[in-house]
């Protein structure tokens, strides 16, 4: 996009239902996985399974523009136990199979026309009214979804980026866990995943100077990510395969294999600066060779697996809200159900815990909106209310 070009934000009434398409799309995508997401299960048919879901529906929206891009944002990853994100294996690497009792962060994205909407969800395989989840598992699910509530409340307009840092350390303290350190939410634009305005959890001095403080504006929208872990919150490089990657439309370099060059022409003509798997791709082997040179040479942008220590568990939940003029508007949520998992711990903070029972619902504060957004909530399917505090 040249920089002549208007950049379109939800100030306009069809970019709002673009992302709302996507953030439907998103949230069923992400509930056709929690479905299957049974012990015995492998995480390599899941993930394969949110993928064709995205790119089905996908492809039943906007079907006259035949130029329109649209399609996966984020591949369907998933996370299990100790490992913290990205895990989304190919053919060829060592699978994981779900077991009762796994920890599982499914995280995913949807985009259409550039307009992305991503989310990510935490649960334990098999908890239910009659198998409630205690311990540490429960004190980390807890601790991320009320990261999540706080932050749904704070990422508005007029407040800072470090206003939502602030609290997430305050939360996980309380439920004695810690964010993982360093790890970021975006700010997202058209095609743009990894937007300049950020929100960082658990800084270290030196990213504190390299992120900016930074005020939430009207018409901005946010990909909220919360990622906390019973342990101590460093997260590694565990040496598994990277499979996703990201272009960078920054850099440039004359690739000398031919495998590496008919690579990344499929990825600029099918992907262009959207996160992908590898998986993706009919030959996969030819791939796996292509992308070498291109991650070298830092025209693509690795995703590594990232693991806490063995023993730990971590906790994932994502939203993407739209900062509307009459409200935050989350787009994209999990179906958690707070009762299955009991924690001893709990927010003790009286500032938070005020925040935290403070409605998130627009109604609230205008009950006249327009009929426009009831026009684009018929047309998705996607109610307001559905993105209320399932509190």
């Amino acid at each position: 996009m040249s920089d002549e070009e208007q950049e379109q934000t939800i100030a306009e009434d069809l970019v709002v239902t673009k992302y709302k398409m996507g953030g439907d799309i998103a949230n069923q995508a992400l509930r056709r996985v929690i479905d299957a997401a049974k012990p015995g299960f492998s995480v390599l048919s899941l993930c394969e399974l949110g993928d064709a879901y995205i790119m089905a529906e996908t492809g039943k929206v906007f079907k006259k523009e035949k130029e329109m891009k649209k399609g996966i944002a984020f591949p369907t990853s998933i996370s299990v136990n100790n490992c913290v994100c990205h895990f989304s294996p190919l053919k060829s690497d060592p699978d994981y199979t779900l077991k009762d009792g796994d920890l599982v962060k499914i995280d995913l994205g949807v985009h259409v026309d550039g307009f992305i909407a991503n989310v990510a969800h935490s649960f334990v395989v098999g908890a239910s009214k009659e198998n409630i989840i205690t311990g540490r598992k429960a004190d980390v699910i807890k601790a991320a979804y009320q990261c999540a509530e706080a932050a749904l409340r704070l990422v508005k307009p007029g407040n800072q980026n470090t206003q939502v840092t602030e609290a997430w350390n305050k939360i996980a303290q309380s439920f004695k866990c810690s964010p993982i350190e360093g790890m970021l939410s975006h700010q997202l634009k058209q095609h743009v995943i990894d937007g300049e305005k950020t929100i960082i959890q658990n800084p270290t001095d030196q990213q504190r100077k390299d992120h900016e403080k930074a005020e939430f504006e009207v018409h901005e929208v946010y990909a909220v990510d919360v990622l906390i872990s019973t342990g101590e919150g460093k997260a590694r490089d565990s040496g598994l395969r990277t499979t996703i990657y990201k272009r960078d439309p920054n850099k440039q370099y004359g690739l000398k294999m031919k495998t590496s060059r008919t690579f990344f022409s499929e990825v600029e003509r099918r992907f262009d600066a959207m996160p992908f798997t590898l998986r993706a791709f009919e030959d996969e082997a030819k791939a796996r060779l292509g992308v070498v040179e291109c991650a070298k040479h830092e025209l693509l942008q690795p995703f590594s697996v990232l693991h806490e220590k063995e023993g730990e568990f971590v906790a994932q939940f994502k939203f993407t809200v739209l900062l509307m003029a009459n409200g935050p508007h989350r787009i994209t949520t999990g179906p958690l159900d707070p009762e299955f998992y009991k924690s001893e711990h709990e927010v003790q903070d009286p500032e938070l815990k005020a925040l935290l029972q403070s409605s998130a619902s627009r109604k609230t504060q205008k009950k006249k909106k327009k009929k426009a957004s009831k026009t684009a909530e018929n047309a998705t399917g996607q109610s307001t209310e559905d993105t209320e505090a399932a509190e």
